[in-house]
């Protein structure tokens, strides 16, 4: 089936991809509004550096593609490793170690659910209220 798909991606972060990939798996196939929640109240750094791309590709669907805020939802999120930053560390005896500070590329891609999808989360809603 073919989406109508917006996208956001944030390059070269000073952030492990290890430490990343764990945060972004919390949003993947939520609703947009329910991802961002996720991400304000997440306390790690990648969850802070995702909600700036996850706001982004909301914008750019809004914006750009004219999708319905509402009808959103995190199609794909994935982390990528970057480039590696080789430093120096100074040991003992005059030798030193090569420290590898590790970057990030955070891609985010958002769709509009399509209408049996979003009639099935309304009533999910409307069945979470209820209780």
């Amino acid at each position: 089936m073919e989406y109508k798909v917006a996208k956001a991606t944030a390059k070269y972060l000073r952030l492990s991809p290890k430490k990343a990939r764990p945060v972004i798996a919390l949003i993947r196939g939520k609703q947009v509004d329910e991802a961002l929640a996720i991400m304000k109240y997440t306390p790690k750094k990648a969850a802070r550096l995702i909600y700036k791309v996850l706001y982004s590709a909301m914008s750019n669907a809004i914006n750009n593609h004219d999708m319905d805020r509402d009808r959103l939802i995190v199609h794909r999120a994935y982390v990528d490793e970057g480039p590696r930053l080789k430093r120096l560390k100074p040991r003992a005896f005059g030798r030193a170690d090569i420290m590898k500070r590790r970057l990030s590329h955070i891609t985010v891609e958002v769709r509009e659910m399509t209408d049996e999808e979003y009639e099935k989360f309304l009533r999910r809603q409307k069945k979470a209220e209820q209780a």
